[in-house]
């Protein structure tokens, strides 16, 4: 007999389960009910469509009504709003918003892609036209009509979609300020990756409002609680997303503490024959088994695959989430996959980190960009986190180390990773090799490490080991310059007495001196990143002084932090 499957929603997770199910199974009546006008949409190129890098919104739509029912067979259903399960007659109940006519459907198996919606802040003044929030084409559309006509732009959030829009909001000639409640931009971030991002902010004239918050939208203005007004002709509201999860929870179907819809490996909700995929779930981290929530379109696709092999009958889980995430801010690229340094203090495990700078191909080709790479670890050398900030070659970095990390890898495998070289692409030396270097280095003892957010130690010797001409350029207080080429002949003015602690400009020389001193017998230490980390932690420093006291910490990911070691992968 035909088995009769309804999705709710289409998108990333419900379109990607429908196809793949069509792809399966022959004897399946796939229906798809969605509340919107498209089924399928890129919604991550929706903010440049905004700034006039996409210019035809045309290719927006990933695939058409028309050509997925053709090719798959599908029953789609745009413009039908779902307004109840009735889970013991089997059948979905709602109504087809362009006719206001009710309608009925059966199942045998349901799956709820319903997604995530913008929060709306309960600010005074949110209710006005000129407050968007960015979720589909049609609020694209409101977003890019009201460029057209306002000279400014508020920006309520500092995240992912908050930068994104910023940046091509300003590429459009507007006055852009951004307000976020932490402080620092993008939250899951460790604050001192996030400086060169604030800086291409900064240098490309937004105006960034850190540990601030809005407390009422006027006409043209937003307050904010220190008083300060902004110039704000449109308002974004980019402070998150909630799970569209109202239709779960009147079904009785059960929910995380965040209203997420609870699933197990397989996808299915607390009735067996109920799925939920995508922006409304709550799944798990991949490295602690810990719950979680991440609103991206890539788990939400790998959800639908997933559930589809569920129910054609084979035997799949998901396997959950390391929150591998993207992000470009002008020239400024940055991405992470793991656990974040804060995440890591605030659960109370032990770790280690290093930070590199390594360039993307060799410097003698032309184009050479430095990125700045945080590697986050355990005694063992199971990868935990990384972080990764810079030009081209930050997304590969990252991929090869989620990969890595997701395959069970260590700082030591990274050692001996074997990638492609070619001038173009990359060096002998890969980013990622030299990233396990380094932390394979620390955990050897072959080096001590401070970081340049820590206080030094008191009696400590500063030892800058770059150029005179660098030197000059910019030091750390109370540093002595002796070049790493000239330090063996120049050992006695070192004190013996005192623990040295070796820089450079990002960390290599720094490094050699240090084990040149440590072979001499001095107690040495190098400072991870050098002085181009150091400066930006001054940089972050000074602003932060300026700031209100902490705020809360909105950013983790995770829903609930736990205090013991992260258990064993699984495979």
């Amino acid at each position: 007999m035909e088995r009769k499957v309804v999705v709710v929603g289409g998108v990333a997770g419900g379109m990607s389960f429908a196809a793949r199910l069509a792809r399966l199974q022959g004897n399946c009546r796939i229906t798809v009910l969605e509340r919107g006008s498209d089924v399928s949409f890129a919604n991550c190129g929706m903010p440049y469509y905004i700034g006039g890098v996409i210019k035809n919104r045309a290719v927006l739509t990933v695939a058409s009504r028309a050509m997925l029912e053709k090719r798959f067979g599908l029953d789609i259903r745009t413009r039908h709003l779902v307004t109840e399960i009735n889970r013991p007659a089997r059948q979905v109940i709602g109504v087809n918003l362009e006719s206001g006519e009710p309608f009925k459907l059966p199942y045998d198996q349901l799956v709820l892609a319903t997604g995530a919606e913008p929060v709306r802040l309960p600010v005074p003044g949110a209710d006005q036209p000129h407050v968007l929030t960015l979720n589909t084409l049609e609020d694209m559309d409101r977003i890019a009509h009201a460029a057209e006509q306002a000279g400014s732009a508020a920006i309520i959030g500092g995240g992912f979609i908050g930068l994104e829009l910023a940046e091509n909001l300003r590429e459009r000639g507007l006055e852009v300020s951004i307000v976020e409640l932490t402080h620092q931009i993008m939250p899951p971030m460790d604050p001192e990756m996030t400086a060169p991002i604030l800086q291409a902010l900064k240098s490309n004239g937004v105006r960034v409002f850190l540990g601030r918050k809005a407390v009422e939208i006027g006409h043209d203005t937003v307050l904010l609680d220190d008083g300060s007004r902004l110039s704000a002709g449109m308002v974004c509201m980019c402070a998150g997303v909630r799970p569209r999860s109202e239709l779960a929870a009147a079904a009785g179907l059960a929910l995380g503490p965040r209203g997420h819809i609870l699933v197990d490996r397989q996808l299915r909700t607390s009735d067996p024959d109920i799925f939920a995929v995508g922006d409304a779930v709550q799944v798990w981290d991949r490295l602690s088994g810990e719950p979680t929530a991440l609103p991206l379109a890539g788990p939400a696709n790998r959800q639908g695959r997933t559930a589809a092999n569920i129910v054609a009958g084979r035997d799949d889980q998901f396997p959950g989430v390391c929150g591998s995430a993207i992000v470009k801010v002008f020239n400024v690229a940055a991405a992470q996959s793991g656990w974040s340094e804060k995440r890591l203090r605030a659960a109370g495990l032990e770790y280690g980190k290093v930070y590199v700078h390594p360039f993307q191909h060799p410097t003698y080709y032309p184009g050479a960009q430095q990125m700045c790479v945080k590697l986050l670890y355990r005694k063992d050398g199971a990868i935990l986190g990384v972080q990764a900030v810079g030009g081209e070659g930050v997304d590969v970095v990252v991929n090869v180390m989620a990969t890595a990390m997701q395959g069970g890898m260590s700082v030591y495998d990274l050692e001996q990773l074997e990638l492609v070289y070619s001038p173009q692409w990359g060096s002998a030396k890969h980013a990622v090799n030299i990233a396990g270097f380094a932390a394979a280095n620390h955990l050897r003892e072959d080096v001590a490490l401070v970081y340049p957010d820590e206080a030094f130690s008191e009696n400590a010797f500063l030892l800058d080991v770059r150029t005179p001409e660098e030197y000059s350029m910019g030091h750390i207080p109370g540093a002595v310059n002796i070049p790493v080429d000239s330090l063996s002949e120049n050992l006695d003015a070192i004190p013996r007495d005192r623990l040295i602690i070796t820089y450079c400009a990002v960390g290599l020389r720094g490094y050699v001196a240090a084990r040149k001193l440590m072979l001499a017998g001095f107690q040495v230490s190098n400072l991870s990143g050098g002085f181009k980390l150091w400066s930006w932690v001054q940089v972050l420093r000074e602003a932060s002084a300026a700031l209100p006291q902490p705020v809360q910490d909105t950013s983790s990911w995770v829903l609930r932090a736990g205090s013991e070691a992260f258990p064993g992968r699984e495979p």
